[in-house]
């Protein structure tokens, strides 16, 4: 079953309302999965996993297949550390280096595909 897409109308006003610090926890998922499906529009492919639970996953990068087990390239971090990255409010190698996100894998960065939105 498909998954329905975010409207840019309503995931724009879940991540400004985080922005403002006004979000509530339904709009921090919406916007977190809002990012998510950016992310996926802006970097199409499945070598790598990128998780924030509890609100969503996604596989992105061009390269290597990943269809069965542990994928080898993951991204992980929270909802919150998610969003600062996506908005420029948070650099990747900072988030890296402070154990914020977790990124195993060669393939395994972020660093060229964020901030998707510039900071405000």
């Amino acid at each position: 079953m498909a998954r329905r897409r975010i409207e840019p109308t309503e995931g724009a006003a879940a991540v400004a309302a985080w922005r403002r610090g006004e979000a509530t926890p339904a709009q921090v998922r919406t916007a977190v999965r809002y990012a998510l499906q950016t992310l996926a529009d802006r970097a199409p492919g499945t070598s790598v996993e990128v998780r924030v639970p509890p609100a969503g996953v996604v596989q992105v990068i061009e390269g290597p297949r990943h269809t069965r087990g542990t994928p080898p390239n993951v991204v992980e971090t929270d909802p919150a550390t998610f969003l600062a990255l996506v908005t420029g409010q948070l650099s990747w190698s900072d988030a890296v280096g402070t154990g914020a996100v977790t990124a195993s894998g060669s393939r395994a960065n972020l660093d060229g595909w964020l901030p998707l939105w510039p900071p405000q």
